[in-house]
């Protein structure tokens, strides 16, 4: 194969392919460059790994040069639209490369970081644009991107751009471009969901396809290991733990994932770094940078990530879980065995994803090798990973209990539970030899008092006994009377026929409007005495002396309704028709009730 020089580049490309030791292009370097240099649209098919980026960034150098015309404020010459962050960093710094020495102007645009600078360098005007199609199209909109110069379109991996739901995007960029231009469009895969869109914007293309579409390159030894869910942090960290694993790229399907294998490996003193989603830009590019750089063994990556790491000495490719989607395993293993190097694919698969690695093989049409020496072959999962997560989920809740319980309120209401609980501790030391005795001779078909016992001495256990005197005003209203938790007393009771029979002890408790009172009352009790219907329904007593306190008599009081209205409430052996009127007592000195003073 002919080397570069005999490609017709600029010299000044030439001399800068030379300073990095490049001499002899790749396979679609050499068929590709060629018609780009005569304007030609090109459709590209090469899978990662092999030169693409080079394939199109140096034709395109030669003819910007070639042309030498100043670009206008706002405007760019060459547009090229990636679908990562990552890919577009990559692909400024070969064009930084290889055109050092031309004098062109180019930018970056990209999502996660401030759009301040970027308008500041469009407004200057650039030669090359690489962006990825949301921001883009952001500046846009507000004006500070105009496309009257521009001479080359270039969509590179636009089967994930696709994928990643940028299909709209793309289309809204490509209407705003005009009609006379270069187009080229490239791409790892070529699914038949894109051929479509590739013959709407390409013009008798020159198609260029280095390997038939989603096969792997032949330098990628790879190895299938089956092993169960559980056991495969434990095999990936025995695999890390090997001499040749200099420089491991771990693949993860979720975020979440990615970052519970971070932790892993880090309690076991292994180096790593993540990028995905929810990583912001800065630490994206500080961990690619140390990965580059050696500083980190490992890094963890999800799908969104796996196009745009150019890292030429990564020695092996690790598939913690198979990918959703079959073409990715293409781009996940091609990271590995980058500018002629080998490289060591292996992929984890535990029962449930057999169906995915079903389609993996077919997608490649390659069976991948199956290894039965790693550690955890046929090994069965670990039996104590369920039981690990559920005393986990206990801890969890025991200290969230914890944290509510010594929850702080302030020093005087702390201090009075303090003692509070220090008083119910010494009660609860006195009675527990009565309450134990009480257990063993009360009958065990009463269940109801065997439940009330149980969960007033839990509950007696857990919470503090508030004193009643520090209630203050809610305890008058009902609503600040806090419960007492001491153990319930049972009580026997012996009936006419000899029969006997236990049942807890109730204590009358006063405060409040009065509603747990009355409804605990039999219903032969709450019929038989007259209640007010205001606000509380407080219940009114037949007895004499709380009939004289608010003026009754034993033939019959006023009482006010809810409404303001009045009515006759009569006893039992005094009843007259309800429309007769009685004399109005003295209340005896007190004043009316609240009520009355209202009419």
């Amino acid at each position: 194969m002919p080397s570069f020089s005999k490609l017709h580049l600029n010299p000044k490309i030439l001399s800068a392919l030379k300073a990095k030791g490049y001499t002899t292009p790749t396979p679609i370097q050499f068929q590709a460059i060629p018609p780009l240099l005569e304007g030609r649209d090109i459709l590209g098919i090469a899978q990662t790994g092999t030169g693409k980026t080079a394939a199109f960034s140096l034709p395109i150098l030669h003819n910007l040069v070639k042309s030498d015309v100043a670009v206008k404020s706002g405007s760019v010459r060459a547009l090229i639209l990636t679908p990562t962050r990552e890919l577009a960093s990559q692909i400024a710094d070969n064009i930084e490369l290889y055109g050092k020495e031309l004098g062109l102007r180019y930018a970056v645009i990209f999502g996660g970081v401030s759009e301040r600078p970027q308008i500041a360098a469009m407004q200057r005007g650039v030669d090359i644009l690489i962006a990825t199609p949301g921001r883009l199209l952001d500046l846009m909109t507000q004006g500070h991107i105009r496309y009257a110069q521009l001479e080359i379109l270039v969509l590179d991996e636009a089967d994930r751009m696709l994928d990643m739901g940028f299909i709209n995007d793309v289309k809204k960029i490509i209407a705003k471009v005009p009609e006379n231009r270069q187009t080229l469009f490239f791409s790892a895969t070529m699914p038949e969901t894109i051929a479509d869109l590739a013959n709407s914007i390409l013009k008798n293309p020159v198609t260029v396809e280095i390997t038939p579409q989603s096969t792997t390159v032949e330098r990628i030894e790879q190895k299938l290991n089956f092993v169960e869910k559980s056991n495969k942090l434990s095999l990936l960290k025995s695999i890390l733990k090997q001499e040749d694993a200099t420089s491991v790229l771990v693949f993860s399907k979720t975020k979440h994932g990615a970052n519970r294998i971070v932790e892993f490996l880090e309690k076991n003193g292994i180096t790593v770094a993540a990028i995905h989603g929810n990583k912001s830009q800065g630490a994206r590019e500080k961990a690619l940078s140390s990965f580059r750089e050696g500083k980190v063994q490992v890094l963890i990556a999800t799908d969104i990530a796996a196009r745009g790491i150019d890292v030429p000495a990564i020695s092996h490719v690790i598939n913690y879980d198979i990918p959703m989607d079959p073409e990715s395993y293409v781009h996940r293993i091609g990271r590995t065995a980058r500018a002629g190097r080998q490289g060591v694919a292996i992929s984890f698969c535990d029962p449930s994803e057999r169906k995915l690695l079903a389609a993996v093989e077919k997608t490649i049409r390659f069976k991948i090798p199956v290894d039965e020496t790693h550690p955890f072959h046929g090994v069965a999962p670990r039996p104590t990973s369920a039981e690990s997560s559920r005393d986990e989920r206990e801890v969890r809740s025991q200290s969230r209990s914890n944290s509510r319980n010594g929850r702080q309120y302030g020093h005087s209401v702390n201090k009075e539970r303090r003692i509070a609980a220090s008083s119910s501790e010494r009660q609860r030391g006195d009675h527990r030899s009565g309450n134990s005795d009480r257990r063993i001779s009360a009958p065990r078909g009463d269940r109801r008092e065997g439940s009330n016992r149980r969960s007033s001495t839990r509950n007696s256990d857990s919470r503090p006994v508030i004193d009643p005197s520090k209630s203050g005003l809610l305890d008058f209203i009902g609503l600040g009377k806090k419960r007492s938790y001491t153990p319930q007393k049972s009580i026997m009771k012996i009936g006419r026929d000899g029969t006997s029979s236990f049942r807890p002890e109730s204590k009358e408790k006063k405060g409040g409007f009065g509603f747990g009172s009355w409804f605990k009352k039999p219903s032969s009790e709450r019929s038989n005495g007259p209640r007010d219907d205001s606000f509380g329904n407080r219940e009114r007593s037949t007895s004499s002396s709380r009939g004289s306190r608010f003026g009754s008599t034993s033939q019959g009081r006023r009482e006010s309704s809810s409404f303001g209205g009045e009515r006759r409430s009569f006893g039992s052996n005094d009843r007259k028709p309800f429309n007769e009127g009685a004399p109005r007592r003295s209340s005896g000195g007190r004043s009316p009730s609240p009520r009355k003073r209202w009419q």
